[in-house]
């Protein structure tokens, strides 16, 4: 929910377990207690998506029996799957453009322990109109971090579990030929198209690509989006990496975002998330300013976490 800043005080007073999204200059008047937050002016709310600098977005955690907070750093981020409890659900939020986050972000996949822990959460952002930094802080000591990730560790009560799932609106065109990378980056110069070396920049010219629509790959009949980022002296930037040996399509078109997320929203059955959050690219193409996703509320990210980094999804997590 959106509140104050006064609401936000209190509620962190009040000893209540909390995760927080707002802008910089109110997450740094919070006082010490337990909660993690991270920056972005961006929201999906009850009434729909708002950029506001004035109110903060919180999510109240009151399904855990325990709770424990940590931060780290690009050379110890996978330590969270030894730190986490065994039943129990890693809500992470990870500073966009650091290189705890890109490290994160190209090695996940691979840490095969942590498809054992549930893990949500997001890469948190700024104003698009700034050169801000993006930050997380650590509540518990009322620290923020640009180089750093902060982990909130929820202990479930018996019998509960954590539920993480992902809508995305996007599949890969069948028509198009398939792409493949030679490594795992986040920079890409050459790619192969049907088994022949070309440069992806050139690819995406030639094919007149819309780059708001991601590279789609399908892993094990779920699909992935790698968004593309920027074009710049012939290589193109993503935001999450792709990877060696994965078969990518861009994505076929789609032509009503908000109807899609309806259709798919309708068909996921979840009736109360505990945190979701939405993608800045989602928001952006999507025209999602005003618009209402039900029941899903919370930060709108520069990358959303469901296990690995992801892109241009709509990630939330329940317990069952």
């Amino acid at each position: 929910m959106l509140v104050t800043l006064d609401k936000a005080i209190s509620l962190i007073n009040e000893g209540k377990t909390l995760h927080i999204a707002a802008d910089d200059s109110l997450l740094a008047q919070l006082p010490r207690g337990k909660w993690i937050g991270g920056t972005t002016p961006y929201f999906i709310a009850e009434d729909g998506g708002v950029f506001t600098k004035d109110m903060l977005y919180v999510n109240e955690i009151d399904f855990a029996s325990d709770v424990r907070v940590a931060v780290y750093g690009k050379y110890n981020i996978f330590q969270i799957v030894e730190d986490c409890f065994d039943n129990g659900l890693t809500m992470l939020i990870l500073p966009y453009g650091s290189k705890v986050t890109e490290k994160y972000a190209k090695e996940a996949p691979d840490v095969e322990e942590l498809l054992l822990h549930p893990t949500v959460g997001w890469v948190s952002g700024h104003d698009l109109a700034t050169s801000e930094d993006s930050k997380v802080y650590d509540g518990t000591t009322g620290t923020a971090y640009t180089d750093k990730a902060v982990a909130m560790f929820l202990r479930l009560p018996e019998g509960k579990t954590a539920m993480i799932n992902i809508v995305n609106i996007f599949e890969d065109d069948k028509d198009d030929p398939v792409i493949t990378f030679p490594e795992n980056t986040l920079e890409v110069d050459k790619c192969s198209v049907d088994g022949r070396e070309i440069s992806f920049a050139e690819y995406i010219r030639e094919k007149s690509v819309d780059t708001q629509m991601p590279l789609v790959a399908d892993y094990n009949g779920v699909y992935f989006n790698i968004s593309v980022k920027s074009i710049e002296n012939g290589k193109v930037g993503l935001y999450a990496p792709v990877f060696k040996g994965i078969e990518y399509r861009f994505a076929r078109r789609v032509s009503n975002y908000v109807e899609e997320f309806k259709n798919r929203i309708g068909a996921t059955g979840a009736q109360k998330p505990v945190f979701s959050c939405n993608c800045i690219l989602n928001y952006l193409y999507g025209g999602l300013e005003g618009k209402k996703t039900p029941p899903y509320a919370g930060p709108v990210t520069f990358g959303e976490v469901a296990y690995q980094l992801l892109n241009q999804t709509l990630t939330y997590c329940e317990i069952v």
